[in-house]
């Protein structure tokens, strides 16, 4: 059907209109096959480009042949100029040659069509290397705004805890990917909650914020209870923690330990029902003391991964190192 309607079209309509179709299509899939790398896609641009150089040619052919008649139509014309000079000799002297100017060679202006085209691929291929947006360049997630977020009565208290929002902007680094020993990496998300911890009756203030990348997530917590570190390390030991380590964190008492993270789906189909909650991946927590006198307090800071691959211990040291003494309000004591 398409190709009977451009059959139907006038010459001078669909000649051109085949050549700007030819050279749109030509170039643009050529610079995605050479960004790409795809030989496939290149070599059907270059169909392209060669159809638009043969339709260029076609129209250069037609143009001279309407500047230059035929051998006939010439033929023709002089038989007429005999006729009129024996019929008027007085007309006057017969007028020179005329001087025909040298047409320039149709293919030679097909490859330079093509060439036209070449260089506008050469052109939008190089421009996004050359002139590198930052826009292009994949941003790291930021921490969402908690301003609007009400706050349990709990945080109300003083001393004031932390807010998940806080705990966020301390925990999402420029710098944290390096510490993770994957400095490739960007976030791709980050997020802040201010909780209560479970079973308190919302007296006990919990907030949590995580920041995930690729490899790892890093999720950081504090709890607000009279729990110390050091009682905290012994329900560690006689529960299903594993690797369970006591050590001393920037003069605090502090305690490595290893356990499961929980894995579950939720089916939101027509069935509105879930599947069962499952053992994910093992997760690695260093839990701090909230002040160097283990009054009561501590914060987690665990890092895991879907793959199940696990940092070394010093990588969390680090973390806590860096994180833990940019936390507002009782952060160092």
């Amino acid at each position: 059907m398409l190709g009977l309607l451009l059959r139907l079209l006038p010459f001078w309509v669909r000649e051109p209109l085949l050549i700007a179709v030819g050279s749109v299509l030509g170039v643009r899939i050529l610079y995605l096959a050479v960004r790409d790398h795809d030989r496939v896609a290149a070599g059907l641009g270059a169909v392209f480009l060669v159809f638009t150089a043969i339709r260029v040619h076609t129209v250069v052919r037609a143009l001279r042949a309407r500047r230059n008649p035929s051998p006939a139509a010439s033929a023709e014309g002089a038989a007429v100029d005999a006729v009129t000079l024996s019929a008027g000799a007085a007309a006057g002297p017969r007028p020179g040659p005329h001087t025909t100017e040298k047409e320039p060679n149709a293919w030679g202006q097909a490859v330079a069509a093509v060439a036209v085209f070449g260089a506008l691929a050469g052109v939008l291929w190089v421009a996004p290397h050359v002139m590198s947006s930052d826009d292009s360049t994949a941003q790291p997630a930021s921490c969402s705004d908690g301003e609007h977020e009400e706050l349990p009565k709990v945080y109300e208290k003083a001393p004031q805890p932390v807010t998940g929002e806080e705990l966020c902007k301390a925990l999402n680094r420029p710098d944290l990917a390096e510490l993770l020993g994957t400095p490739e990496e960007t976030a791709t998300d980050a997020s802040g909650t201010s909780n209560t911890a479970p079973l308190t009756d919302g007296k006990v203030a919990q907030p949590e914020a995580e920041v995930s990348f690729e490899t790892y997530t890093v999720h950081v917590s504090a709890t607000y209870n009279g729990l110390s570190t050091d009682r905290y390390g012994k329900l560690m030991r006689t529960g299903d923690e594993r690797n369970v380590k006591t050590l001393t964190v920037l003069g605090r008492p502090a305690v490595f330990s290893s356990d499961h993270t929980m894995k579950f789906e939720i089916d939101l189909g027509s069935g509105g029902s879930g599947g069962p909650v499952e053992q994910g991946p093992l997760a690695r927590t260093l839990s701090v003391a909230l002040d160097r006198h283990d009054r009561g307090g501590y914060y987690d800071i665990t890092v895991w991964s879907t793959s199940g691959a696990l940092p070394d211990d010093s990588v969390l040291l680090d973390i806590a190192e860096k994180v833990l003494p940019t936390i507002p309000g009782r952060a160092v004591r």
